[in-house]
């Protein structure tokens, strides 16, 4: 059954609750970590006020340069956001933006690690997905490591590495179709690293094994269609949320369905069972989102789906903003607000809105300034999100409270090509970071707007 990405050519949504079925993940690698190593680059100084001038004492100097510079890079702390670019040279040719649909890869994401430095993820054009390590200088330390993928979903880091979500070819099998076409037959895997950026184990997180390919009934797997995941972590396991082809047998041949997924991972490589895990939650979906709420120790997460056309949670469905089936409904990132909840950025017929929910309906909408198709939306230090959307061949940024999401502060510019499907990445320090094409295919540009005051 095809399914066009265009969302006015809408398609009935699978009948039915599909039955649940025990996942046979593929085999995993198991290796011993490596080894940590030391943490990247050294905490930049520069713009600090010196312990030697001013007639300041010791103590009112090392004061004065805690008030001015956050966490173990010493970035500087500003009364007003301030962004800092920085460019890339990956040595390989990277994946271009291409149309930016919701069915074309993603070229490249990035990863805040507890050191204060990175970890950048790209797509290259020869069938591999690259990582390699950013220190506080946001440039690259020693040498990255590939691993094959033909589609790059996501990146996330912890003290003993990370977790890459990417995609591979799978198999459709010799199943009958009961009309139009679904190929390819792909699958979703997660790829842990250590600190040096080599493989430790990798997970499918779709269910395709040597008897179960695409075409099979009851098969999970990863299509032209959208597909694009998320990941989080709750600091013990992962968890993977992302779009997902549905196999449903329909007498003597089989229809392709469309939703979405989420997957947990465990430290070990294993798939863990329960945490907001399901087979298959909203449906048709695009845009999934994800975030752990440690106040409540679970993950939280919002879908747009044309099932009602709205912003929903998945698993059972709960409508967080209704929209409309115009073809232009987006959802843009998840972000705790608050003591209590999360805010949710999405926009529909080129207008961003901010919605506040907890486990219902939105609490609260804030009409936003942003005239676009595609809002991102990133915890920003204590109490602040920042909003940003594409505005000529950079991108505009205003900061909010996450209370109730007052502005602070007027927009500002940010030197760095947007694209509809990246993220922002917020790091404890209280800058926010963003990877996007560079100026020409084998650089990345570092977007990074510092903390504020």
């Amino acid at each position: 059954m095809r399914i066009t990405a265009r969302r006015r050519l809408m398609v009935g949504v699978v009948a039915g609750t599909v039955a649940a079925i025990a996942l046979t993940a593929s085999a995993c690698t198991l290796k011993a970590v490596d080894g940590q190593q030391p943490p990247v680059g050294a905490a930049q100084q520069s713009g600090l006020p010196d312990a030697g001038t001013g007639g300041l004492s010791s103590a009112s100097a090392a004061a004065s340069a805690s008030a001015s510079a956050s966490g173990p890079c010493a970035r500087p702390v500003g009364a007003s956001p301030v962004v800092k670019v920085t460019d890339v040279a990956t040595g390989v040719r990277v994946t271009g933006y291409g149309r930016e649909g919701d069915t074309d890869p993603l070229p490249m994401a990035i990863a805040a690690a507890p050191d204060g430095g990175s970890w950048l993820a790209w797509l290259g054009t020869d069938g591999r997905v690259y990582l390699g390590r950013l220190g506080c200088d946001d440039k690259l330390v020693g040498t990255p490591t590939s691993f094959t993928g033909i589609d790059l979903q996501d990146v996330a880091a912890d003290a003993n590495g990370g977790v890459l979500l990417l995609t591979r070819k799978g198999n459709c099998g010799g199943g009958t179709l009961c009309g139009g076409s679904s190929s390819p037959c792909n699958t979703m895997h997660m790829i842990r690293f250590d600190t040096s950026g080599k493989q430790v184990w990798e997970r499918q997180v779709t269910n395709l094994t040597g008897t179960r390919t695409g075409y099979d009934d009851g098969a999970r797997f990863i299509w032209w269609y959208q597909h694009h995941g998320r990941l989080a972590y709750d600091g013990t396991n992962y968890a993977a949320y992302f779009g997902v082809a549905i196999t449903v047998k329909n007498g003597a041949c089989v229809d392709i369905h469309e939703g979405d997924r989420m997957q947990v991972v465990g430290p070990g490589g294993a798939l863990v069972p329960g945490n907001g895990s399901f087979e298959v939650g909203c449906s048709h979906s695009w845009t999934t989102r994800i975030a752990w709420d440690p106040r409540v120790k679970r993950f939280a997460m919002v879908c747009a789906t044309d099932n009602a056309c709205r912003i929903a949670q998945p698993s059972p469905y709960r409508t967080v903003a209704s929209g409309t089936c115009d073809g232009t409904l987006f959802g843009g990132d998840l972000v705790l607000a608050g003591s209590k909840g999360y805010w949710t950025a999405w926009s529909q017929g080129g207008k961003a809105r901010l919605d506040r929910f907890s486990t219902g309906a939105s609490e609260a909408t804030v009409t936003t300034v942003a005239k676009t198709g595609h809002p991102h939306l990133v915890a920003y230090g204590s109490g602040r999100m920042l909003l940003a959307w594409e505005s000529g061949s950079s991108m505009q940024a205003q900061v909010y409270d996450t209370g109730a999401a007052k502005t602070v502060g007027g927009s500002f510019t940010v030197d760095a090509k947007d694209h509809a499907y990246q993220a922002f990445k917020a790091y404890a320090d209280g800058s926010v970071a963003y990877a996007a094409a560079g100026a020409n295919a084998t650089t990345i540009r570092i977007a990074r707007v510092l903390p504020l005051r």
